[in-house]
């Protein structure tokens, strides 16, 4: 059951200096499971309690479902997965999930992540500050659980 009107308007690709955020879809496995698998510790830190993701024994096969599944729930509106690609499209840096919340009060779940190779590089800084951003411009959100933070959209940007 989607959880935004069925006539909201899912944004579309947009370009940074620093990144492409677009949504995901299958074509993207080889460079999606390269970037989960070289960066699994710091993944699993994030997401392993929560999700159980990315598994040790994660294979292509099984990554090209997930892709498939989120690609399939963009479609009906159910929840939402943003490839973070290289300016250029040939590394994928990350992703962005957004989803229904599981809690009341909050209109959405929030996730990012970059892969471990550009933590150094600040892109998680930039990363976040831009989905904020997004999420105020874009999407008919108030309150959202950003990264396991909840966060009213109108404060500032560095919250």
């Amino acid at each position: 059951m989607p959880f935004l009107a069925s006539d909201f308007k899912t944004p579309s690709a947009v370009q940074t200096k620093t990144f492409l955020l677009r949504p995901i879809t299958i074509h993207d496995v080889i460079k999606d499971y390269d970037a989960v698998m070289s960066s699994h510790e710091h993944l699993w830190d994030r997401f392993g309690e929560k999700w159980g993701w990315p598994p040790p024994d994660l294979s292509i096969e099984q990554d090209l479902i997930d892709l498939a599944w989120h690609q399939k729930e963009a479609q009906i509106h159910s929840s939402f997965n943003f490839a973070v690609m290289s300016p250029d499209q040939t590394r994928l840096l990350g992703c962005v999930y957004i989803d229904p919340p599981a809690v009341e009060d909050i209109d959405a779940e929030v996730w990012f992540w970059v892969r471990q190779s550009e933590l150094s590089s600040g892109l998680e800084s930039k990363l976040k500050k831009f989905v904020f951003k997004w999420l105020k411009d874009s999407w008919p959100f108030v309150v959202v659980s950003l990264n396991d933070k909840v966060i009213t959209l109108e404060q500032e940007a560095d919250a």
